[in-house]
């Protein structure tokens, strides 16, 4: 019998081990998308607002499509301020955000290129926002400057509006009142209309409004319906004559980068199925708060649509008020970004007339069970 040899033994092993490790695995194996733990901040309220409706539905998903995944959702700046948002993932802090695009602005002023009303005033012309070249200018800066990779956008409302004791049909309705403005572009608005524009936090209106602070406010069909018995008149203006709203859904390059792309890939595809719900949501908020409480009488308490010559009124008394407020906020060389965006938006309200798009066919029953008209 030949003598107990350990290094022979000790060198098989390894030798087997070896192999095991070098055999290529299954392609299932390879290809499954590894789990995430990620946080992801916006600076919109939670449930039951339609938008924090949709950030709830993916956390929910989130672990059905890549099992053991986590979102830690904070709604409303609880995690940051949008400017603080954007630097935490530059730095690879936070994994991603759902910002209002023009809230960025301390970040990168020419974030401003977008911001402003009358601009897409239907609700296809907000649903197309992603492909007008000035939007994918700012894409392609965000990714080049900031290491933010944008995936798309959601909006928060097609029905934003004025709300108030009285009704604002037209620009002589807001002479000498003091409106609630949701920012400083929106204050270049209210004063073409010779508003007295006072820029103020969502949690102050209800107060301001019931003191008399303030005679209405600038804000969503949600804002309204949550304040009804202060402001019982609103009126909207298409779906952006009064403000335009977008939000982006953007990551850290700095995580993003480090994920498989088997993880990106499904990752990309729930965050745009997010977008789409989020976007139905939306709708159907809108939709169902004006079924409830819709008026075509604009002397009547109620949400009033203005109709299209109204809506024209508006935008032609506000004149070029806001775009020259975003140039004197931006660098001479976005001044071309901030005209090509009013052509390219108002050609689009053009081409997606109210009642053409496919957001405006969704069968609201489907969401009646989570959204909340009070």
């Amino acid at each position: 019998m030949a003598p107990y040899q350990p290094t022979r033994i000790l060198g098989a092993a390894i030798a087997a081990l070896a192999l095991a490790w070098g055999t290529p695995q299954p392609a299932a194996a390879q290809d499954a998308p590894k789990k995430v733990v990620l946080r992801f901040a916006a600076d919109f309220p939670p449930p039951p607002h339609p938008a924090g409706l949709a950030m709830k539905y993916f956390a929910e998903r989130l672990p059905q499509a890549i099992p053991g995944s986590e979102a830690r959702l904070y709604y409303a700046g609880a995690l940051y301020t949008v400017p603080e948002a954007f630097e935490a993932m530059r730095q690879g802090n936070l994994e991603m955000t759902w910002m209002q695009i023009g809230k960025a602005a301390p970040v990168d002023a020419w974030m401003m290129a977008v911001v402003g009303p009358g601009v897409l005033t239907t609700v296809g012309a907000v649903d197309n926002l992603d492909k007008t070249k000035t939007y994918q200018m700012l894409v392609d800066r965000l990714a080049k400057n900031q290491a933010i990779k944008v995936f798309g956008v959601g909006h928060m409302s097609f029905g934003m509006g004025v709300g108030g004791k009285k009704r604002y049909t037209k620009p002589s309705d807001f002479t000498g009142r003091k409106i609630r403005s949701m920012g400083p572009v929106e204050n270049a608005s209210l004063e073409s209309w010779k508003a007295n524009p006072v820029v103020m936090g969502f949690g102050e209106v209800p107060s301001a409004m019931e003191s008399g602070v303030i005679d209405g406010l600038m804000t969503s069909l949600g804002g309204w319906n949550s304040m009804r018995e202060q402001a019982p008149y609103y009126t909207m203006g298409g779906a952006g004559a009064f403000v335009g709203d977008y939000y982006m859904i953007s990551a850290s390059r700095r995580w993003w980068d480090r994920q498989s792309p088997a993880t990106q890939a499904a990752l990309q595809k729930l965050i745009l199925e997010t977008i789409q719900v989020q976007k139905e949501y939306n709708w159907c908020f809108d939709k169902m708060a004006y079924d409830k409480y819709g008026t075509k009488d604009p002397a009547k308490p109620g949400v009033y649509w203005l109709n299209p010559q109204e809506v024209s009124a508006m935008v032609s008394a506000m004149g070029d008020a806001t775009t020259r407020y975003v140039k004197s906020k931006t660098p001479a060389a976005a001044n071309p970004w901030v005209d090509t965006f009013v052509k390219e938006g108002r050609e689009l309200s053009k081409q997606n007339p109210a009642g053409s798009s496919w957001i405006e066919k969704v069968d609201c029953t489907k969401h009646a069970s989570k959204i909340v008209i009070k």
